[in-house]
């Protein structure tokens, strides 16, 4: 077997090796390759962008730099060791990348492009929950952890291992590793957190959106009634919406919740909370109450703070409007605190199915808001958050039909200038047309998480520690 397996790699090799292009044509036109990596920023420690030509070839040569890479075939498959050499090599560089295709016996050389390699790294591990676009098999879920400088990949949480539970997204604490929080849905769920190795399972009144404070001390969340609606349009699949919303502070210590009216107002929706890096207000959305789901249209979220002590763990009394044009949601801020990023979309507060929610950046020392053109396509673009260096981040994007979510990373440079975005690279070209699952809600981390599935199965039949 393993001669045969040689053989085949071998013979394949010279296939491809005795089509070194002659008589070429070219053409003035970008390869039509998937992913799209032409003219995009990446990071020095991304994996290979592994990617496929969408044209009927027998073979393809592809020189990136002083790399070339022969195949045969449509499918471009990058050699570990050679594409770390490439990017050690080109840090701080840009990189010319050309394609030449033999395409029913002709050579076809298409317009080169550019990938620009930058020194500033994006975290080299990512969680993301795999989940059904669409809602009739919401308890298929997972969460996984993958290398982004390679194609490593372990289960967080895996229904089969969960009793077929729904499991909420994994969110760290400054990006480490060390700190973070998940939640097991369900009769007997929890919140398992995971402190220095240890895990436990909390019992938080009715958290379901949350974000650590600085120290780890403090979490911010938000309590919801939620409720799926369906629509009569074709164009449109699902509407979720919010009958009712609050947010609180849990001290983390002393197992306490810290409450406020301003954050409890029976006559608005409050939503989505994060701390400031400082840890000295609480962002969140917040909306005016309307007849659902007959006025959902009319459901339009602002963008406000509230300042907050960490020494006295206190609320404070004055909430501050900064947006209120759209509908917003998901407020994130990069670690050094210079940059608001947030989803705006029409209406309502769930915008995973609305093709129009796009992305914007605010620059919290000026006030400018950037709508991030280059970001943004036709579909959803939503579910992102940042890199310990403030110089990436991530994102999940329905681009390519409006049905399947993926993670996108945008280099935001010392400038604050955003650049186009590229898609989380895989070992295999054909991975994102063959799998069936969507990326939600990506998160970055500076390192790998100390558990797994199993930890987490261990930890869910501990007695929850109760907060009051």
């Amino acid at each position: 077997m393993i001669c045969l397996s040689f053989i085949i790699y071998h013979l394949s090799f010279c296939i491809a090796c005795s089509h070194a292009p002659k008589d070429v044509v070219e053409l003035d036109t970008l390869p039509p390759i998937y992913p799209d990596y032409c003219n995009v920023t990446i990071p020095e420690n991304i994996a290979p962008l592994n990617f496929l030509l969408r044209a009927d070839c027998e073979a393809i040569e592809v020189k990136a730099g002083e790399l070339v890479l022969n195949a045969s075939g449509n499918e471009a498959v990058f050699n570990m060791d050679d594409w770390k050499t490439l990017m050690q090599q080109s840090s701080g560089k840009e990189i010319e990348v050309t394609i030449t295709a033999l395409v029913n016996g002709t050579w076809k050389q298409y317009k080169s492009f550019r990938w620009q390699v930058v020194g500033d790294r994006v975290d080299p591990y990512l969680t993301y929950r795999l989940i059904e676009p669409d809602y009739e098999i919401w308890n298929h879920v997972q969460i996984q952890q993958r290398c982004v400088e390679n194609f490593e990949v372990n289960a967080l949480g895996h229904y089969e291992q969960l009793e077929n539970r729904c499991m909420n997204c994994h969110t760290y604490a400054n990006q480490n590793p060390r700190l973070s929080m998940m939640y097991v849905r369900g009769p007997g769920g929890g919140a398992i957190l995971n402190s220095n190795s240890e895990l436990q399972k909390l019992n938080i009144p009715g958290s379901v959106y949350f974000g650590f404070s600085p120290t780890g001390r403090y979490i911010t969340y938000s309590t919801q009634k939620i409720i799926p609606a369906f629509h009569s349009l074709a164009s449109k699949r699902l509407e979720v919406y919010d009958a009712a919303s609050n947010v609180f502070v849990a001290d983390m210590q002393e197992h306490r919740v810290i409450s406020s009216p301003l954050l409890s107002d029976s006559l608005k929706f409050e939503t989505f909370p994060t701390f400031s890096p400082d840890g000295k207000y609480i962002y969140y959305c917040t909306a005016d109450t309307v007849s659902l789901p007959r006025d959902i249209k009319n459901l339009q979220y602002s963008l406000v703070r509230i300042p907050f002590d960490e020494t006295t763990g206190t609320i404070g009394t004055q909430v501050d409007t900064l947006f209120s044009q759209r509908s917003v949601c998901h407020p994130r801020i990069s670690p050094d605190g210079r940059y608001l990023l947030y989803t705006v979309a029409d209406y309502g507060t769930f915008p995973i199915w609305h093709p129009e929610a796009d992305l914007q950046m605010m620059n919290l020392q000026t006030g400018a808001i950037d709508s991030l053109s280059i970001v943004n396509s036709e579909k959803s673009d939503t579910y992102h958050s940042w890199s310990s260096n403030s110089r990436w981040f991530v994102f999940a994007s329905k681009r390519d039909d409006g049905l399947y979510g993926k993670p996108y990373f945008c280099y935001v440079d010392s400038h604050g200038k955003a650049h186009k975005p590229f898609c989380l690279p895989q070992q295999h070209p054909t991975f994102y047309d063959n799998n069936l699952k969507s990326f939600n809600a990506p998160e970055l981390g500076k390192g790998k998480v100390p558990f797994d599935v199993y930890d987490v199965a261990k930890a869910m039949k501990q007695e929850p520690i109760k907060f009051y």
